[in-house]
């Protein structure tokens, strides 16, 4: 015998029964905020190494004066308590030399070595007033002549050449200095040692 449902007036507000009375149909699966969440972590994730970045920067800028500063060469400093004693001295045997010359006219007297009479000699005093021993020699003196010639000293010409010699300080010595060739000897010029300094005398 069959049995009958007992029929219900429609319910708009409950769910209509499916033929064959199987219960209500299926609800649809609730959608879940899994992905909101994994958005929110790796939007923080991203947040935060680009904060990590910045600070890196900006630390990195304040290391990178300090390095320069404490890298920088020290400041010079003066020299302070120098006097003139701790400076380059000159050579002292140069800067305490002192020497007087002086020059007159003289007549040539003719040595056995000379091969004749035209020569012309200059009666030359050198005193050294210096500090320091001064070597002589005749060929360090040169004779200058009124047309601007310069006559070299003619060894053994003349009798009263004046010797090799060193003087003391406070000594003088006289001689003749002799050029060649006849002339009117305008000054002599005497140069210590041939490259040292050089005094010079007008012949009176």
């Amino acid at each position: 015998m069959n049995q009958q449902h007992p029929h219900h007036p429609h319910d708009p507000n409950q769910p209509a029964w499916p033929p064959g009375g199987y219960g209500p149909p299926p609800q649809p699966p609730k959608k879940t905020n899994v992905g909101k969440v994994i958005g929110l972590g790796c939007a923080g994730v991203i947040g935060l190494v680009v904060l990590i970045g910045v600070i890196g920067v900006a630390t990195g800028g304040d290391s990178d004066k300090d390095d320069k500063t404490t890298s920088s060469a020290p400041a010079t400093v003066p020299d302070a308590g120098r006097t003139a004693d701790d400076l380059p001295k000159q050579d002292d045997a140069k800067a305490t030399s002192s020497v007087t010359l002086k020059a007159r006219k003289t007549s040539f007297s003719k040595s056995i070595l000379a091969s004749d009479s035209n020569y012309t000699s200059v009666l030359v005093t050198l005193t050294n007033n210096g500090h320091e021993p001064l070597d002589v020699n005749p060929l360090f003196f040169t004779i200058t002549d009124t047309n601007g010639t310069k006559h070299t000293h003619e060894l053994a010409a003349d009798e009263q050449q004046i010797d090799t010699v060193k003087l003391a300080p406070g000594e003088n010595i006289s001689g003749t200095v002799t050029g060649k060739a006849t002339f009117t000897p305008k000054y002599v010029t005497f140069t210590n040692g041939f490259l040292g300094d050089s005094y010079r005398a007008d012949v009176s």
